[in-house]
């Protein structure tokens, strides 16, 4: 009986590390949330993300929303910039998943 209940604590051990060792290689793409924020520009019909805002040849017909928002306008990127700071990142999957949900920070 002892034996049993020893063993499944072993397996159970044992599949836990496996489980947290491969969350630290198996990679995932980690994309910007929908909420993420950006600067409309509706003369140009593009979005700018607010670092690149500075560098960007933007009118007066601008709106702050989200990336969903331009997405959903589809609207274009303004510029290598924008692509750049608003790129998917490749971590390994833990660390993905922990940006999903806000524990660890995004670029």
């Amino acid at each position: 009986m002892q034996g049993k209940k020893s063993r499944r604590l072993i397996l159970f051990t044992v599949l836990m590390i496996v489980i947290i060792f491969a969350s630290f290689i198996i990679p995932r793409e980690t994309k910007p949330s929908a909420d993420t924020r950006v600067i409309l520009e509706h003369t140009f019909k593009t979005y700018i993300a607010p670092q690149c805002f500075e560098d960007a040849n933007a009118t007066n017909f601008l709106e702050e929303s989200t990336l969903g928002e331009a997405q959903k306008l589809s609207y274009a990127s303004d510029s290598a910039c924008t692509d750049e700071a608003l790129k998917s990142e490749k971590n390994p999957f833990l660390i993905s998943l922990l940006k999903e949900i806000g524990v660890l920070g995004t670029k």
